[in-house]
């Protein structure tokens, strides 16, 4: 009988960013390392995130033994609960990881049925042939780690996301030496982070942010808004200890935000000094020169927290003239023209806005540059090295980095559904599986989108396409008219005396309660318009057409 193969299977992550997701199998034994998601192109209207096809795990669902989460961005456990509802393996992660993951399976009504393993940096536990040992890496996440896997075959590290912090907020350190430590005993494979293989250097430690916020802190008279992913505890940290030195309360404001910071605070990864909270409704009454409010929206979700503060639209943080407003995030490639919508609205508030302009230094990645992905495979020496997490470009830079080691013998460049194998003999490319992407609209899976104008069709035959026509004067925002609906293949029950006129009603509540700013910006009117259709045909009809609001520029 031929000897048991270990094959690595990609199934999301690699040429893309997000979706993050990994199989390794040997014999008739899997793990799946990650459960990403990502969120979709423009073009894919009416879906909320992306998810991974698992349609090869379900075809082996007898051999999958857990899924192993290395840290707890979006992009690594977003796709938990869909996961764990057609395979309900017992998941593994660390403290801070798995309290994010219990709030999404909460939300799917799985936690109850989940089987969640918490570990910590060092710890070692066996599924199957695989041992696993989890290595402590600094990132913008807490309870980040790496990954020591050890086969029958050899041992496969797998980085997660990391970049080598030498002074982390926590102290907490960058567990080199046990990294070390398996590449003087050998291992067979490694699978590093390419995010940032594009830049030079070191990225700087997450204490590089801490100088120039206390500059912005020190000069600031009025409130400060400060927005960052709600991940990042460590930001978060620098922001509530410099509102203590600077004998400032806050205020937490945004779903994601107050959940992040409630989760990292019970496990003890945020410090907030006694009598430094203060709740939401108290900013407006607060004295306007002691106030820090961290609010959520960084990346100009037009229905967040800061977004609607930008026009005047949030009923407890309120953006002044004079107050000063922190961007502490890098801009995502794609959401720059929401980003600066945003910030033009921030402006017409006379706001002092600090973003990633050249100016003060209030973002550092949380990524490794070329330095550290240079001292990843210095320390390591695989015999093979796959690239993962990036773009094609990303991961091809990777691999040339890595192919003048003498220690590595090949590099692979794999795309997500590639088979890499590994055998006595060596390693190769074996085929590919069915991979994918799964569309989530409201909280329902679609089938796989391969074609989007197969997919458009399919979604206005079953539900229909509804077109809301407004006219609005551009220069003042004022509606000219009573907005009209036009319906295909959707007939709303009790006709025009019915549901068509409550829709209508629907539009005008909307526009009543958006200023004359709101109503001039046509790409945030037609959000909060097609949102609220959206949740009032739902809720009468239980369809979901494909909502498409028209402004007419009058």
């Amino acid at each position: 009988m031929s000897k048991p193969k270990l094959q690595a299977i990609p199934l999301g992550g690699l040429g893309e960013f997000g979706m993050n997701m990994m199989a390794l199998r040997y014999g008739e034994d899997m793990i799946v390392i990650d459960a990403g998601m990502m969120f979709p192109e423009a073009e894919l209207l009416g879906v909320d995130i992306v998810i991974p096809d698992i349609s090869y795990l379900l075809e082996h669902r007898q051999q999958v033994r857990a899924l192993i989460l290395t840290h707890g961005h979006e992009d690594h456990i977003g796709a938990v609960p869909y996961f764990l509802a057609d395979l309900n393996v017992p998941v593994y992660g660390t403290p801070f990881t798995l309290a994010l993951v219990e709030e999404k399976l909460e939300e799917h009504a799985l936690l109850d049925t989940a089987k969640l393993h918490k570990v910590r940096p060092k710890d070692k536990i066996t599924v199957g042939p695989f041992e696993i040992e989890f290595i402590h890496v600094t990132h913008s996440i807490v309870n980040s780690t790496m990954l020591a896997i050890t086969t029958p075959l050899g041992v496969i590290l797998h980085t997660g996301d990391f970049k080598v912090d030498p002074t982390p907020i926590d102290n907490e350190q960058f567990d080199l030496h046990a990294v070390a430590d398996y590449g003087k005993r050998g291992v067979l494979a490694l699978f590093s982070d390419s995010t940032n293989v594009e830049r030079p250097g070191y990225t700087q430690s997450e204490r590089a942010v801490i100088d120039p916020l206390d500059g912005i802190f020190s000069r600031a008279g009025q409130r400060i808004f400060a927005s960052c992913f709600a991940s990042s505890i460590h930001r978060i940290q620098i922001l509530v200890d410099l509102s203590a030195r600077y004998d400032r309360r806050v205020a937490f404001v945004g779903r994601s935000v107050i959940r992040n910071t409630e989760i990292a605070h019970r496990l003890d990864y945020l410090e907030v000094p006694d009598g430094l909270l203060m709740r939401p409704n108290d900013i407006k009454s607060g004295p306007r020169d002691r106030t820090t409010v961290i609010i959520s929206g960084c990346q100009g979700e037009p229905l967040s927290a800061l977004a609607r503060a930008a026009v005047d639209d949030h009923r407890h943080a309120v953006i002044q003239t004079g107050d000063t407003v922190i961007l502490s995030s890098r801009i995502i490639p794609g959401n720059e023209k929401g980003i600066f919508r945003m910030i033009n609205h921030l402006f017409k508030r006379g706001a002092h806005v600090v973003y990633e302009s050249g100016g003060p230094l209030v973002h550092v990645s949380g990524h490794g540059s070329q330095e550290e992905l240079t001292l990843m495979l210095n320390l390591v020496r695989p015999r093979y090295f796959i690239p993962i997490h990036g773009e094609y470009r990303q991961l091809c830079l990777h691999g040339r980095m890595a192919s003048h080691l003498k220690e590595v013998k090949e590099v692979f460049l794999l795309e997500s559904g590639d088979v890499l194998e590994f055998d006595a003999e060596g390693a190769r490319k074996a085929g590919r599986v069915n991979v994918g992407r799964v569309c989530i609209d409201s909280g329902t899976v679609d089938e796989v989108v391969e074609d989007m104008v197969i997919r458009d069709r399919k979604h206005i035959s079953e539900d229909g396409i509804v077109l809301p026509i407004i006219a609005i004067n551009r220069q003042t925002g004022k509606v000219e008219s009573q907005p009209e609906i036009v319906t295909r293949g959707f007939v709303f029950a009790g006709g025009e005396d019915g549901i068509l006129t409550q829709a209508k009603e629907i539009i005008l509540g909307t526009l009543e309660h958006s200023s004359g700013e709101e109503r001039a910006d046509w790409g945030l009117i037609k959000e909060k318009i097609r949102a609220d259709l959206k949740r009032f045909i739902k809720k009468q009809t239980d369809r979901h057409p494909l909502i498409f609001p028209v402004i007419l520029e009058i």
